[in-house]
């Protein structure tokens, strides 16, 4: 019976960990290439509006949040390039980082889009869109294909 307690201890345990890893997120390409190269880790890019884009909203309490991405988080370096409609939520100046980012790797505008990178900025793979299922399937089998291509 005690083994049984010490068990389900340490599955309760485990499950609240990863729900309490929080996400750090960069903002910046440079750091995130320089983060990529000295850490041998891809760099996941989420362009997203997270303020007018419903479809970004839920990825990322589908996906993002989930217990899953976040005990895989720490495999990548993850850079975050919103493009909100209201004008407090960024700086100007990572406004126009951002609309820089967007003319780069997201060229058609596309929200939400997911590109792994490698250290060198040069495009590995790439997924755009969130189905109305709420299906993260390809999401994850998009990261799959980051780790086998890095």
């Amino acid at each position: 019976m005690q083994k049984l307690i010490i068990m389900f201890l340490m599955v309760v345990a485990t499950t609240l960990n990863a729900q309490d890893i929080a996400l750090k997120w960069l903002v910046d390409i440079e750091e995130a290439k320089t983060l990529s190269k000295a850490q041998n880790k891809p760099i996941l890019v989420y362009f997203t509006g997270s303020d007018w884009c419903g479809p970004c909203k839920r990825l990322k309490t589908d996906f993002f949040d989930s217990n899953a991405f976040k005990s895989n988080a720490d495999a990548m370096v993850l850079l975050l390039v919103d493009m909100p409609r209201r004008k407090d939520i960024i700086t100007i100046e990572q406004r126009k980082k951002n609309e820089a980012l967007m003319k780069t790797y997201n060229t058609k505008g596309s929200f939400p889009n997911i590109i792994g990178l490698d250290a060198k900025g040069k495009v590995i793979t790439e997924i755009s869109g969130y189905n109305m299922m709420r299906d993260t399937r390809y999401h994850f089998e998009f990261l799959e294909e980051l780790f086998d291509k890095f």
